[in-house]
């Protein structure tokens, strides 16, 4: 696996840990970063041998979003068609995260604005320390959340995404879990089991099960019941019968653990 300058990345089957990694800047996400992140998750979307992705961020804090001053630097002398592709990498990431087909696990600590906050909205499981610190502080800073905000709208609903969008307003994992951002939210100290009882949670799942699950969400999201009726009925078949499928069944009813084609 390739060296990132801007991320720690431990591939360690069934589980993969991403995290980012400029503790300086509170891991605010420079350009380089986001390639990475792109680069990561497309490496990561064939690994059938990885059911889960762990975001986190080194010393403390997850993501205190995009770094301005690299933004500033690297965008001058550009032209306008050129300062949109530009910012527009961040899509790239968002996008890269929603569909990745293994279960995204966000672990939400110190720092979630911004960018991070995006992150946040795509991650599949969202665990937050109960001192973090939310918020999309960009109209504080005369911009916009622009790049995030069809994935901040689709998590938590119109109503909320303008609240926040609007104001600014910063608030805890308490408020988080409220505003279903996040799933839980623990003490700070707890993280580390509770993200490890998650695991293990997984561990109990299909890992063919998982991606098929990842793609029927984005699916069925994007079409009608008409539309989405065959393939939802196949998929379901398509599963019943195989490997997985036939082991999962047979180990629920002889009351045992499942043993996966994967191995793990």
């Amino acid at each position: 696996m390739t060296d990132y300058a801007n991320l720690l990345v431990n591939i360690a089957p069934p589980f993969a840990h991403v995290t980012l990694n400029r503790p300086h800047k509170s891991n605010a996400m420079n350009f380089a970063m986001m390639d990475e992140l792109v680069a990561v998750f497309a490496h990561l979307k064939d690994r059938t041998d990885v059911r889960a992705v762990v975001l986190s961020g080194a010393n403390g804090n997850f993501c205190a979003g995009g770094d301005l001053a690299d933004l500033i630097a690297v965008s001058a002398g550009m032209t306008q068609e050129e300062q949109d592709q530009l910012v527009g990498r961040m899509d790239a990431v968002l996008r890269a995260a929603d569909a990745a087909p293994q279960i995204v696990i966000a672990r939400l600590e110190g720092a979630v604005l911004g960018g991070g906050f995006g992150l946040a909205c795509v991650s599949d499981i969202a665990v937050a320390a109960d001192n973090a610190i939310f918020g999309m502080p960009e109209v504080r800073l005369g911009i916009a959340p622009s790049l995030i905000s069809p994935f901040v709208i689709s998590r938590i609903g119109l109503t909320r995404a303008r609240y926040l969008m609007l104001t600014g307003e910063r608030f805890n994992g308490h408020k988080a879990v409220e505003y279903g951002i996040a799933h839980e939210v623990v003490e700070a100290a707890a993280m580390d089991g509770r993200m490890s009882a998650i695991l293990d949670e997984l561990r109990q799942c299909s890992p063919a099960a998982i991606r098929a699950v990842k793609e029927l969400i984005q699916t069925v999201i994007s079409g009608t019941l008409d539309e989405t009726v065959i393939y939802r009925a196949h998929l379901l078949n398509t599963l019943r019968m195989s490997e997985d499928g036939q082991e999962g069944m047979a180990a629920f009813l002889s009351k045992r653990p499942a043993r996966w084609v994967d191995g793990t």
